[in-house]
C-alpha cells in the first residue's frame, strides 16, 4: 500500500501530456544519455539511436518505436514523468541492443524434437525451439530472456531498475488476480529472475498450484538470471515447462487425439502462460515473441539492404516519423489561461523566391491602382526619429547647446562627468511585427468578385517594412495558418509528398491522432527580426505573387512542382490566432525594445476561443506591446482588441496597416515627455488622437 507522501503518475500525468507528441518531447530530453548508453552496451562508438514508427535493431543503428514509452505512462506507479523517460528509453535501447538469437548451432544433446534430426544440421534458437512443439517453453524463454537482460543489461543504473520495479508492482495485483496457476507461475519466474520480488511474496499471493511450481523452479531462475548465453536459457525455459507439466499447470491431451486438436491445446495455454507477464512487464518488440523477433530483425535489414530504393510503406514511416518529432519539438505556446498549446515555427519556404520577379512587376501595378506610396513612406516621422537618434548622443546638461557654463564645470573639474553623461545613449528602441492570416479564404473569391484580402495584406506588409527600413525600426514579418507545416527548402513536389505520406504513416501508427499531429498550428516568419531587409525582399515578393495571383500561381506550381513554392500549403482554412500573438509578443519582448507595436490582420474568428484571444490581446497590451486588429470584413475584432478597425475595400486594408503603424509610433514620441522643438506642434494632434483611441 502507498503511502499518502507517494504520487502515482497518473496524478501527475494530464491527459494531453499522454500524447504521443508529449511522450517523445520526453524521449528527445534524454536521447544522448541513452546513446552514450547504447554505444557503451554494444561497443560501438558509431552506434546510432533513433525514434522510428517500427522498432529495429542492426549492428550500426537501433530505432525504438515511440509507442513503447507511449505505453509506459499509463501506469499507475509512484514516479515521476521524468523518471519515466528515461527508464523505459534504457530498458527498450538494453533489450533491442542485447538481443541477437541469429546464431546457429547444432541441437544441444537431449533436446527433445519431434522427428528425426540429421546429424550436423545447425538451426537457430527459435528454430530449435519450434520443433520442440512446446508453445509454453518459448513463452518461457522469451519472460526470462527478458528479465536476465534487464537484470544484467540495467545493473549499473540501479535508478531505472528502481523505476522499472515500480512500474511492474503497480501491475502485479491486478494481474495476479485475472491469472490462472500457469500465467502466475510464468510471471514468477519472470520476477525471480529479474530480482525484482522475493520468493515468499509470490508465494502468499499465489495459488497452491502455482506456489508448489515455483518453489522447484527457484534455482532454475537463479541460474537464468546469471547466464550469459541464450541458448542455456532455452534449456532452462525447457526444464521449467517440465515443471509445470509436472505440477499439472499444462493441459494434458490423451495419446489418441488429433494433432490438430493437441496443437489447439498446447496453443491455448501458451496464452493462457503469456497473460500475466504481458501484464506487468514492458514489452519490447523484439522480445515479445518469436514473430516479433522476425519483424524486428527483418525490419533493420530492409533499412541497411543492398538497395537503396525504398517502398512506399517505408517512405511513410520516414516521413511520420519526422513529423512526429517536428511536432514534439515545436514550442509550447501558453495562453493567459493556463492553455497551453505546440505551435511549429519557422521560416517560409525559400523557394517562394521563384516567384519574385512576377511578383515585383504585381506589386507596382497594385500599389498603383490602390494608390499606395511606395516612396518616403515614413513622411512626416522620418525627421522626428533622425532627431530621436541624434539626440541620444548628446549631453544629458545641455541637450546639444554649447552652454555658456561650460568653462565653469571644466573648472571645477567636471570634465569627466560631462563626459560620461554624452556617452550615455538615451534614445529609445522600437520593434514592429505584422501578422497576417494565411488561411485559404484569405485567397478566396468572396470581397467584391476578387481574392484580394492577401494581396493587400502583403503589400501592405511590404510598405510597412519600407517604413520601417526607412526609420531604421526593428520589424518582422510572419504568416499563421493551420495546415501540414512547410519546411524552409520544401517545393510544390516535395511538400505534396511529404503530406502524403506522413498522413498515411501516421494514420496507421497513430489512429486518431493522425489529424491532430498532421494538421498542426504554423507560424511562418518571412522576415525575421535579425534579418536585413533585403535580404527577405525576393521571398516578400513571392508571397505576394502568389496572394495577388493564386490561379496563375498555381499552374505555374502544377507545370513545375520540383521548383516552384508550395503553393498548396495556403489550401487548408481555420487558425488559432491568440497561440500566434502570444509567441510574436515574446519575440518581440526578447529584442529588449522599449516602444513594441504589433499589428494582426485577419478576415475571420478564430478557430480557438474568441475569449482566450481577447484575454491574450489584452495581457500582451498590459506587458507594454501595442495591438492593433484590423478585420477584413468580419467584426470580430471588435469584441478582441481594444485598437481596431474593419476594413472592405484593398485600398483600405493597406492605408490602415500604414496609418496604424505611423500612428502608433507618433504617439510614443510624443508620450515619452520630451519636450523638444520638433514634437511641440504635434503634441496636440497626438493626444486627441489618444482620447478617440
Amino acid at each position: 500500500m502507498r503511502g499518502r507522501d507517494q504520487t502515482v503518475l497518473t496524478e501527475l500525468i494530464k491527459p494531453e501530456d499522454q500524447a504521443i507528441e508529449a511522450v517523445v518531447s520526453r524521449y528527445q530530453r534524454v536521447a544522448p544519455a541513452v546513446t552514450r548508453f547504447a554505444r557503451t552496451l554494444s561497443k560501438n562508438p558509431n552506434l546510432r539511436v533513433r525514434l522510428g514508427s517500427e522498432a529495429s535493431a542492426s549492428s550500426d543503428e537501433v530505432v525504438c518505436d515511440p509507442r513503447i514509452f507511449q505505453a509506459a505512462y499509463h501506469r499507475n506507479a509512484p514516479v515521476t514523468p521524468d523518471e519515466v523517460a528515461i527508464a523505459s528509453a534504457l530498458h527498450e535501447v538494453m533489450h533491442l541492443v542485447s538481443t541477437n538469437l541469429d546464431e546457429t548451432r547444432e541441437l544441444p544433446e537431449g533436446w527433445p524434437v519431434e522427428g528425426e534430426v540429421t546429424p550436423g544440421t545447425q538451426v537457430d534458437l527459435l528454430t530449435a525451439l519450434d520443433r520442440t512443439n512446446k508453445p509454453v517453453a518459448e513463452v518461457l524463454f522469451f519472460s526470462l530472456e527478458d528479465a536476465r537482460q534487464e537484470f544484467q543489461g540495467l545493473s549499473i543504473y540501479p535508478g531505472a531498475r528502481s523505476v522499472l520495479s515500480d512500474l511492474y508492482m503497480s501491475s502485479l495485483s491486478q494481474a495476479i488476480a485475472r491469472s490462472g496457476a500457469l500465467s502466475q507461475f510464468v510471471l514468477g519466474c519472470f520476477l525471480l529472475v529479474g530480482g525484482y520480488v522475493s520468493r515468499d511474496v509470490l508465494e502468499r499471493r499465489f495459488e497452491a498450484r502455482a506456489t508448489a511450481a515455483l518453489d522447484d523452479a527457484t534455482h532454475h531462475c537463479e541460474v537464468a538470471a546469471a547466464a550469459d548465453d541464450p541458448w542455456e536459457v532455452a534449456q532452462l525455459a525447457l526444464e521449467l515447462e517440465a515443471i509445470a507439466r509436472s505440477h499439472g499447470l499444462i493441459s494434458e491431451v490423451q495419446a489418441n487425439t488429433t494433432h490438430a486438436k493437441q496443437q489447439h491445446a498446447a496453443q491455448a495455454d501458451a496464452e493462457k502462460a503469456q497473460e500475466g507477464v504481458d501484464a506487468v512487464r514492458m514489452t519490447s518488440p523484439i522480445l515479445n515473441d518469436a514473430q516479433s523477433y522476425q519483424d524486428t530483425r527483418r525490419s533493420a535489414e530492409s533499412r541497411s539492404g543492398a538497395s537503396d530504393r525504398k517502398g512506399a510503406s517505408d517512405v511513410a514511416d520516414e516521413e511520420s516519423t519526422d513529423q512526429l518529432l517536428r511536432v514534439s519539438q515545436a514550442p509550447d505556446v501558453f495562453l493567459p489561461s493556463g492553455q497551453g498549446g505546440k505551435l511549429v515555427v519557422g521560416p517560409i519556404p525559400s523557394s517562394f523566391s521563384r516567384f519574385s520577379s512576377e511578383g515585383l512587376a504585381a506589386l507596382t501595378e497594385k500599389a498603383r491602382r490602390w494608390e499606395l506610396a511606395q516612396r518616403r513612406v515614413s513622411g512626416e516621422l522620418f525627421p522626428l526619429f533622425v532627431a530621436n537618434q541624434r539626440r541620444g548622443l548628446r549631453s544629458g546638461f545641455d541637450q546639444g547647446d554649447v552652454s555658456p557654463h561650460s568653462a565653469l564645470f571644466i573648472g571645477a573639474g567636471l570634465y569627466q562627468r560631462l563626459y560620461e553623461r554624452r556617452a550615455a545613449r538615451t534614445r529609445r528602441t522600437y520593434a514592429v511585427s505584422l501578422l497576417v492570416d494565411a488561411s485559404a479564404s484569405m485567397l478566396s473569391p468572396g470581397r467584391g468578385g476578387s481574392s484580394w484580402a492577401m494581396s493587400a495584406a502583403m503589400l501592405g506588409a511590404w510598405t510597412m517594412a519600407r517604413l520601417c527600413d526607412e526609420l531604421q525600426v526593428d520589424f518582422e514579418v510572419a504568416l499563421f495558418n493551420r495546415g501540414f507545416a512547410a519546411r524552409v527548402d520544401d517545393t510544390e513536389d516535395s511538400y505534396r509528398r511529404k503530406r502524403s505520406a506522413a498522413t498515411a504513416g501516421l494514420k496507421r501508427t497513430q489512429g486518431a491522432a493522425a489529424d491532430r499531429l498532421t494538421s498542426t498550428v504554423n507560424h511562418y516568419v518571412v522576415k525575421p527580426f535579425e534579418r536585413r531587409w533585403r535580404d527577405a525582399e525576393a521571398t516578400l515578393a513571392g508571397v505576394f505573387y502568389t496572394a495577388a495571383e493564386p490561379k496563375m500561381a498555381s499552374t505555374l506550381a502544377r507545370r513545375d512542382p520540383r521548383s516552384a513554392p508550395p503553393v498548396s500549403l495556403f489550401e487548408k482554412a481555420a487558425n488559432v490566432d491568440e497561440f500566434n500573438i502570444i509567441h510574436a509578443a515574446e519575440r518581440m519582448a526578447r529584442l529588449g525594445a522599449q516602444v513594441r507595436v504589433l499589428m494582426v490582420l485577419a478576415d475571420g474568428m478564430t478557430r480557438g476561443s474568441l475569449e482566450a484571444l481577447a484575454t491574450s490581446v489584452a495581457a500582451v497590451e498590459a506587458g507594454g506591446t501595442t495591438v492593433i486588429g484590423i478585420g477584413i470584413g468580419d467584426h470580430t475584432v471588435d469584441e478582441a482588441y481594444r485598437r481596431h478597425e474593419v476594413v472592405s475595400r484593398p485600398e483600405d486594408l493597406a492605408q490602415a496597416m500604414i496609418d496604424g503603424t505611423r500612428n502608433a509610433l507618433r504617439r510614443s514620441l510624443a508620450l515619452w515627455g520630451m519636450d523638444t522643438w520638433w514634437l511641440r506642434a504635434s503634441e496636440i494632434d497626438i493626444n486627441q488622437e489618444s482620447a478617440v483611441a
